[in-house]
């Protein structure tokens, strides 16, 4: 009778050995997440800075670790070459219209001399005794202006300066334009970065686990308590989660160097202090 209960004793604590086993990989592997710190990737190249490398925290929503996104829009368009060349655009059609308005001036012209010397003028008529009637008209200032205005001034111009004016709007409306499009592309990029991670987090722990069953089937193959097609089922599958994680991985690593070109500098200078 014994015998018999330390039969079926051996036989629980034989087969509880694989659970026991599964527990303690995982456990580890939780362990060694956290006693290494969280879960990071580092960036710093893009920056050409010595010491200016940065982490992102996989397990820390990606929104968090960078500025608002209000002030992420603000940068983008103060960094965006578009947007300055139609800044540029804008700023030419202004000086242009400005200039059309005063253009009329170039009919307006004025004059100023004074003359002095000792000239004679034969001068006849009365004689004025209060006067010279030689030096009267040599010497003094003299003061003119002459203005001269055509029909094209009088009907035309105004059609000119309408002209110009419609053209410095329509580069201000262009401008507005391509920053409310660079607003819609940031935004899309931004979700696509928080979708990215979220998916990236739920692929490691997949990851985990199927390595945590790969490590415990190659102990079991050793021990002659599983075959080799059990160990080829488990060794696929850790090398399929593995090649999604990859995949996703490098979906987010895009994502992030595509938002860094966006926004017109590195990710170290968009986060948080």
């Amino acid at each position: 009778m014994n015998i018999y209960l330390y039969r079926i004793s051996l036989i629980i604590y034989s087969r509880s050995i694989p659970i026991l086993l599964l527990s303690l990989l995982i456990s580890s592997v939780g362990v060694a997440q956290k006693a290494n710190g969280r879960r990071l990737m580092m960036f710093g190249q893009s920056a050409g800075l010595a010491n200016d490398t940065v982490y992102l925290d996989i397990d820390q929503d990606i929104a968090v670790q960078l500025l608002p996104f209000d002030e992420l829009v603000k940068i983008a368009v103060t960094n965006s070459p578009l947007i300055k060349y139609q800044n540029e655009i804008a700023n030419s059609l202004n000086s242009s219209y400005q200039g059309t308005k005063a253009q009329i001036l170039q009919n307006v012209g004025g004059s100023a001399s004074y003359s002095a010397g000792n000239q004679s003028i034969v001068s006849s008529g009365a004689l004025i005794t209060s006067r010279d009637p030689i030096g009267q008209i040599a010497n003094g200032y003299r003061v003119g202006v002459d203005m001269r205005v055509s029909l094209y001034d009088l009907f035309g111009r105004k059609h000119q300066i309408r002209q110009a004016y419609s053209n410095y709007r329509a580069a201000v409306i262009q401008k507005e334009t391509v920053e409310q499009q660079l607003k819609r592309e940031l935004i899309v990029l931004y979700q696509d970065m928080i979708t990215s991670q979220q998916i990236l987090k739920l692929r490691l722990v997949d990851e985990q686990a199927s390595l945590a069953a790969y490590r415990i089937a190659e102990v079991e193959t050793q021990k002659g308590k599983i075959t080799a097609d059990l160990l080829a089922s488990a060794t696929s599958r850790y090398i399929e989660t593995k090649t999604i994680t990859e995949q996703v991985k490098g979906e987010f690593l895009k994502n992030v160097h595509i938002f860094e070109t966006l926004m017109g500098a590195p990710i170290q200078r968009l986060k948080r202090n």
